[in-house]
């Protein structure tokens, strides 16, 4: 019998993940990862909510549950990174960093210490062929598709993974957990980054980041308003701008954030949704990574530039060992250095890099 180590959340997608690989056969562990503990004293800790939620799951399935803290490697090779964005002035997504130095790594090989034969996650994906050419798919439920989240993913660590969900659309994988009787078939989705969760965002980054208000202009160099701190703000931005009273401006359009001048600590805005500077027909991107063969320079391929985005059609211009260049056919909105760009060919995730 074949033994699965399965990453339980406490959501309802890693709950069934379990349930389905146990009917397949398989021997399953489930593994409780603890990657954040700064906020254990808290009254309302959602990190023990979700390991109840687990160890609920887990009598229901009559499986054996662990729990792991990666919190320290978390620090490191996450939380670091994430922090060190933000005060350059970019828009990082820790998400997928997490996926390729957590779960896919710390976590991987502490599964392949309990001589697990693979590493199984909630993630909506698809894995096809045999290595060394291992390919990572789209889900078939593109609304729940999270193949952009995984592109950092190499050959030995989808080698051994598993991604039951990814034939399956997400009212599908509910009926499964009523059918299951899984004590979690009708929680709530968790939203935000996951370590941060649902609490204030700005709240939660004052703790580390020191705040440095200062003014809003036009790209003509008009003051506008006063920022809190540039790293609050993201390109596109439209909500909680603070701009108004402008009798010169046209009352009709939003104002959205366009760029931040980190010298001079200057936050830019324009009006309207398609103003030139909200649009980008090309990209540069750096530390790439790709889970097969790259892309070839010259061919047309398809891109994201963020999560839940539709597939845009582009070229790939030029390709080194650490940069790409992507020309969109067309324009794309609010294109955000710090995000990542990911590239596919058809339904075939081939990889991406980091938007600069």
């Amino acid at each position: 019998m074949s033994r699965v180590v399965v990453g339980l959340s406490g959501g309802v997608d890693s709950a069934v993940t379990a349930w389905l690989l146990q009917r397949q056969g398989f021997e399953v562990i489930g593994v409780f990862m603890k990657n954040w503990e700064a906020d254990d004293l808290e009254a309302d800790c959602p990190i023990a909510r979700d390991y109840q939620d687990v160890l609920a799951v887990a009598e229901v399935l009559g499986i054996e549950v662990a729990q792991v803290n990666f919190a320290r490697e978390y620090q490191d090779r996450v939380f670091a990174y994430f922090l060190a964005e933000y005060r350059a002035g970019r828009t990082p997504n820790p998400d997928v960093l997490c996926n390729a130095e957590i779960k896919f790594k710390a976590f991987l090989e502490y599964a392949i210490g309990l001589r697990a034969d693979h590493l199984a996650t909630g993630h909506y994906a698809r894995l096809d062929g045999a290595m060394p050419n291992r390919r990572l798919l789209k889900a078939v439920d593109g609304n729940k598709d999270q193949s952009y989240f995984l592109y950092r993913l190499n050959q030995h660590q989808i080698e051994r993974a598993l991604f039951p969900l990814g034939g399956l659309n997400k009212p599908e994988v509910r009926a499964l957990a009523r059918q299951a009787r899984l004590p979690v078939a009708d929680k709530k989705d968790s939203t935000g980054i996951c370590f941060i969760g649902e609490r204030p965002f700005r709240e939660f980054l004052q703790r580390f980041i020191p705040i440095h208000p200062g003014v809003i202009r036009t790209p003509e160099g008009r003051h506008v308003g006063e920022h809190q701190c540039l790293m609050y703000y993201t390109l596109g931005q439209r909500q909680g701008l603070g701009i108004g009273g402008l009798n010169w401006a046209k009352a009709d359009l939003p104002w959205f954030v366009a760029g931040k001048d980190m010298a001079r600590n200057e936050l830019i805005v324009v009006q309207g949704h398609d103003h030139p500077l909200l649009l980008s027909d090309v990209l540069i991107a750096n530390d790439l990574n790709w889970i097969g063969p790259p892309p070839e320079p010259g061919r047309r391929y398809a891109a994201k530039t963020r999560y839940r985005q539709q597939d845009a059609a582009c070229w790939l211009e030029r390709l080194t060992d650490d940069e790409l260049e992507l020309r969109f056919e067309s324009p794309q909105w609010a294109v955000t250095p710090g995000q990542s760009v990911v590239v596919y060919e058809g339904d075939v995730c081939l990889g991406g890099g980091i938007i600069r």
